[in-house]
């Protein structure tokens, strides 16, 4: 299959690694930088359907490309499924990952449910046509930080039938179980379909 060229709408260099582990040698992917954006894409959706799209519309819209875009969050059932899609702010601007995690360790203070989830849903305009493709990983909060890989809520949330972080995973692990890889999973299948 010839590589399509696309376009990672994102500024998150964590997410852009990742991303681009997981898709492989599918797609011949350029980021915002190397397309001469640096725009911030404010994401004022409520959902995190409406997120990922908002952000694949601006980058298509504006430069007529193939893009993949995601918006992801963690949801903690014993916090009414919060933060979120407001996961990359919970603590406020500007966005800082360990903030967010004491923020939400002290909101689980003496709190035995610890149920949480990752969400993620990733947008694919290809060829002028748009997908969505949900992808999430069901685990627990633990009750400190643990690990130095990853980012984000990493430290933090263990995913069922494991015993450590996300952070404690090698990134190759983390990048077969987790919630985007779920969802990268089913576009690289829906891809395989359009030969």
């Amino acid at each position: 299959m010839e590589k399509i060229e696309i376009c990672l709408a994102s500024n998150n260099t964590h997410k852009i690694v990742e991303l681009q582990q997981m898709l492989g040698d599918t797609f011949l992917i350029k980021t915002m930088k190397d397309i001469g954006c640096e725009d911030d894409i404010e994401e004022y959706g409520t959902t995190f359907e409406q997120n990922s799209r908002i952000k694949a519309d601006y980058i298509h819209n504006l430069y007529g490309l193939n893009v993949i875009a995601d918006d992801s969050g963690l949801e903690v059932e014993a916090l009414g499924n919060r933060p979120g899609v407001y996961s990359a702010r919970y603590a406020g601007e500007p966005t800082n990952h360990q903030a967010n995690i004491e923020k939400l360790l002290l909101e689980l203070d003496g709190i035995e449910n610890r149920k949480a989830r990752f969400r993620t849903v990733i947008t694919l305009i290809l060829d002028n046509k748009n997908y969505a493709f949900e992808g999430e990983v069901s685990g627990k909060i633990t009750m400190e930080l643990r690990g130095d890989e990853g980012f984000g809520y990493d430290p933090v949330f263990v995913p069922d039938g494991f015993e450590k972080t996300f952070a404690e995973m090698p990134a190759a692990l983390k990048n077969q179980i987790s919630h985007r890889a779920n969802a990268i999973t089913r576009l690289l299948e829906y891809l395989k379909t359009k030969k």
